[in-house]
């Protein structure tokens, strides 16, 4: 069949009288009409299975339901089953107390070091070189028990050792990598300031040359809400030399730092994140040598390498959490009977959060792999990143406290898990970049009945996802 050549100019209806223009209509659609039949039988004849299916013998999965693991490796699979088993035999017995007492277990990290989850995309110096993907999966599962947990991870993998990785020298890298991947050594980051959260390049640290020894630095300054200070073996400081105002990254190693001249004071009694360590680092004259300065990088090019790659775990992580409200929401609306002696899961509005939830995580899953394969590809972008973690932490913030009035009063029991979720994943959402919410809702259409009509299809969307996450109906 002849087509017309691409360069053909497109002629206005003015020009056409009438008849012709129906001819040309009609011969159009006709095309069209060919153009489709012929494609049809292509697909019938190179595929017997092809044709037109209006039913499968697929079985939805509420906990998966986008089938994202088919998205994934054999590999990664595996990586993710082995953390996840981990992280429900070791860390989730010994949550609730933590929370409660506001401690850390040091021995987390090495246990961690053991099964190879530190700094697990790093590839040498006694780390497991796993994809991006199997990284974030790691964080996802150690997230889904409490993201206190998964904080204190991601300082050590994505910050600490990811800045010595990719900024160090390789004196420092051979030195001091396999110690962190192990869990032997524990190491944190100051960036953060108490006059300057948001605006690390007013930061007020300074380094400054030793007056009488060559090749040493002074650093002079405070940084706050630092994850993990306290136990810290090293800190990835960042600071303004004296000489040249430039913002320079240098590794203090505690066991090298004279008394009175490193400080890491804990802080207490927080309302969230209760399960992690956090400090304070004061250095007041801390002597670091140059051979502890990354050599190359200056600017906030170094910090903000570091913080991308921490935000594409906490795309994964938030989705962790996220998860496990779910889980534990479904579970107690189906025991919890109320009026009549029937389970919240068979009423509609509970049905909705449920639904919306599970929405929210499937499409966050699904945008944290995608992002993470882009990453290995070396094709990810940071506003991809920036984009996944706002995202993903105002879905799972908003849903889980949404997801908690389910619970009623029972949500303020911290057996249920679902309040201390609520606290960390407010903190996961204000950490390393707060994000603002921005959406369209049904007030956005003209008229009342458009606003209905657009209401109710939601409704009646969330009510068919309700019934295959519960197995109830909620339908009147």
């Amino acid at each position: 069949m002849r087509s017309f050549p691409r360069n053909w100019p497109l002629l206005p209806h003015t020009v056409l009288s009438p008849v012709l223009t129906q001819k040309f209509l009609s011969l159009s659609v006709m095309m069209n009409r060919s153009l489709l039949r012929a494609a049809a039988r292509s697909l019938k004849a190179g595929s017997p299975s092809a044709g037109r299916r209006y039913a499968s013998s697929a079985v939805f999965n509420w906990e998966d339901p986008l089938v994202t693991a088919e998205l994934l490796t054999p590999e990664e699979l595996a990586i993710q089953e082995t953390a996840r088993q981990y992280c429900q035999d070791r860390l989730l017995p010994r949550v609730l107390e933590a929370y409660r007492n506001e401690d850390y277990d040091r021995r987390i990290l090495e246990e961690m070091g053991e099964l190879g989850l530190l700094g697990a995309s790093i590839e040498g110096y006694g780390c497991a070189g796993v994809s991006t993907v199997a990284s974030g999966l790691i964080t996802k599962e150690v997230e889904r028990v409490d993201s206190g947990y998964r904080s204190g991870m991601s300082v050590q993998s994505s910050l600490a050792m990811t800045g010595i990785y990719e900024f160090g020298s390789e004196e420092l890298k051979e030195r001091l990598l396999p110690g962190l991947a192990s869990g032997k050594l524990s190491g944190c980051f100051g960036l953060t300031e108490p006059n300057h959260g948001s605006d690390p390049g007013s930061m007020e640290t300074v380094a400054r040359e030793h007056p009488t020894q060559k090749g040493v630095y002074l650093l002079t300054g405070s940084k706050t809400w630092i994850t993990n200070s306290p136990i810290a073996d090293l800190a990835l400081v960042w600071a303004k030399l004296e000489s040249t105002g430039k913002i320079r990254g240098f590794v203090v190693e505690r066991s090298k730092c004279p008394p009175g001249t490193f400080e890491t004071p804990a802080l207490k009694n927080k309302t969230g994140l209760r399960a992690s360590i956090t400090g304070m680092i004061q250095m007041d004259d801390c002597p670091v040598g140059v051979e502890n300065m990354f050599p190359e990088v200056e600017g906030l090019k170094g910090p903000f390498t570091c913080l991308n790659s921490a935000r594409l775990g906490i795309a994964f992580g938030s989705m962790g959490a996220l998860e496990d409200c779910i889980a534990r929401a479904r579970e107690y609306s189906l025991e919890r009977k109320q009026f009549k002696g029937n389970p919240l899961a068979k009423y509609q509005l509970i049905q909705k959060k449920l639904t919306d939830a599970a929405t929210d995580a499937a499409y966050g899953n699904l945008a944290a792999v995608q992002v993470a394969r882009l990453k290995d590809a070396g094709k990810a972008t940071p506003e991809m990143i920036s984009m996944i973690k706002r995202q993903n932490c105002d879905r799972a913030l908003m849903n889980s406290r949404i997801l908690q009035e389910v619970f009623g009063g029972n949500a303020t029991s911290d057996e249920y898990h679902i309040g201390r979720h609520v606290a960390n994943l407010f903190v996961v959402q204000t950490y390393e970049g707060q994000s603002d919410i921005h959406g369209k809702c049904p007030t956005a259409y003209g008229t009342w009945a458009e606003r209905l009509t657009v209401l109710s299809f939601f409704f009646y969307a969330a009510l068919i996802l309700g019934r295959a996450i519960t197995g109830k109906q909620a339908f009147v």
